[in-house]
């Protein structure tokens, strides 16, 4: 969809060259709009990836969704490796598979941040109207009226003025940073006490993977775990989730090879010693900051995006998709609106709040699945009553993961869904157990009468 006759032409500046902001770039310049997009760091086209850096990410629904409203979901999904399923291992060596999507077999996809970082960028520079400018540094902003001010690299002050300013400049925002000085602003953020460590598993020695591929590996161990996510290139990323005071106890060549053997045993030989000791003892572990701040706007000129207005840790997969999903959802309300700015920001704001937290709080609550839950078999058995309940109600019992991956349900409502669907299995386990209780009662009491019978008949005879 095209910008409308009738409707204004628009300056736009975009803070933040990342996945949001280029995407973002893609949906404003796709309607004929100016657009200026401002990136702090180089061109990431022309660098290596910064450490501490997630090296890939997992695309589900909502991702695709608004990358295919762009035309550029086929070309991403060429570079993607489809992830069908979590393939637990268990610390005695054993496997198991736990299904994304039972009913449909649906999957998500393993993405490489960089390359779809440069494959963003190099569509909003398609449009000749979109125009991209890196190693500029915001330093100031007036939100208000729409002025943004930059110091370059040879320490230069410049000053652009805008209808629209969207700050899509990441967790560390420094446009969200200048709408703090703003009155009745509201923002929270929560370090968790886990970080994490990327390693690599290497390719085999034939060029293959050394895992089955279309999985998303994990290793849970209760208060940390391992994931791997497969690349191209048929290596691994290796994630390490870990409280920062269990990291403390792991410094040393002896104590990451015990610590490995003891928890991961599997790992040492798909990764490698040498490489395994070498990776972490140059690595320092990452934090994980939870984002939340209300209203995403300020007055006409001025909206933060993605992890810039929600920052969450990483454990749904839905830091990059919800925030591919501001991009579609922003774009829908300003054309139902007609680009009329204070209706379309104020309602985005609005409605798009209560959803951003609950992916926020699900997204804490997907760690403790991932790392102790899915070892346990009462998660199992959730997961066998979530698949025959959706099996025989398809449009009534939705599993959260399915509402929240395969489907653009708003995340508040999944949120719900789960609350309710939660207490309804509960109520079915505490019936049966009573079910099986009374039936176990009944049972013992009819053998100590038949027993009895048999004691008084003997008596008597």
């Amino acid at each position: 969809m095209t910008l409308h006759e009738n409707a204004p032409k628009l300056k736009v500046i975009i803070i933040g060259g990342g996945l949001v902001g280029s995407l973002s770039a893609c949906y404003f310049g796709k309607h004929g709009h100016e657009v200026h997009l401002y990136e702090l760091r180089e061109d990431i086209r022309k660098t290596e990836m910064a450490k501490g850096k997630s090296i890939n990410l997992a695309m589900s629904n909502r991702g695709r969704k608004a990358l295919r409203a762009v035309g550029l979901e086929e070309e991403v999904l060429q570079q993607a490796i489809p992830m069908k399923a979590r393939m637990i291992h268990n610390k005695d060596g054993t496997l198991h598979q736990v299904l994304y999507d039972y009913q449909n077999q649906q999957c998500i996809y393993s993405v490489s941040r960089k390359h779809l970082n440069e494959l963003l960028l190099t569509a909003a520079e398609k449009y000749q109207n979109v125009k991209t400018h890196f190693n500029h540094k915001l330093i100031s902003a007036d939100l208000e009226n729409g002025n943004v001010t930059f110091e370059l690299q040879d320490k230069q002050v410049v000053t652009y003025e805008a209808d629209l300013i969207v700050g899509a400049d990441g967790v560390y925002s420094a446009v969200r940073k200048q709408m703090l000085k703003m009155p009745m602003f509201n923002y929270s953020q929560t370090y968790i006490d886990h970080g994490y460590m990327e390693l690599v598993i290497p390719s085999t020695h034939d060029n293959q993977f050394a895992m089955l591929p279309n999985f998303l590996h994990i290793w849970p161990r209760g208060t940390f775990m391992l994931i791997a996510l497969p690349n191209q290139d048929r290596s691994w990323t290796v994630t390490l989730f870990m409280p920062f005071n269990q990291f403390a106890l792991v410094k040393t060549q002896d104590e990451i090879l015990d610590f490995f053997q003891q928890n991961f045993p599997d790992a040492i030989p798909l990764i490698g010693r040498k490489r395994l000791v070498d990776d972490f003892l140059s690595s320092k572990a990452s934090t994980l900051i939870s984002i939340k701040c209300q209203p995403y706007n300020v007055g006409s000129h001025s909206i933060i995006i993605g992890d810039a207005a929600h920052g969450m840790v990483p454990f749904y997969g839905q830091g990059m998709n919800a925030g591919f999903e501001d991009c579609r959802l922003l774009d829908e309300l300003l054309t139902k609106f007609n680009w009329n700015l204070t209706i379309a920001l104020n309602e985005f704001s609005t409605t798009r709040n209560p959803n951003a937290q609950a992916i926020c709080d699900l997204a804490i609550y997907n760690y403790i699945e991932m790392r102790d839950l899915v070892a346990k078999k009462s998660f199992l058995l959730r997961k066998y009553i979530d698949h025959i309940l959706h099996k025989v109600m398809p449009n009534t019992w939705v599993p959260l993961y399915t509402t929240v991956a395969f489907t653009d349900m708003e995340y508040a409502q999944c949120l719900r869904n789960k609350e309710w669907q939660d207490n309804v299995v509960s109520q079915v386990i505490i019936i049966s157990k009573a079910t099986l209780a009374v039936t176990f009662l009944g049972i013992v009491t009819s053998i100590m009468c038949l027993t009895k019978f048999d004691y008084i008949k003997t008596y008597f005879s």
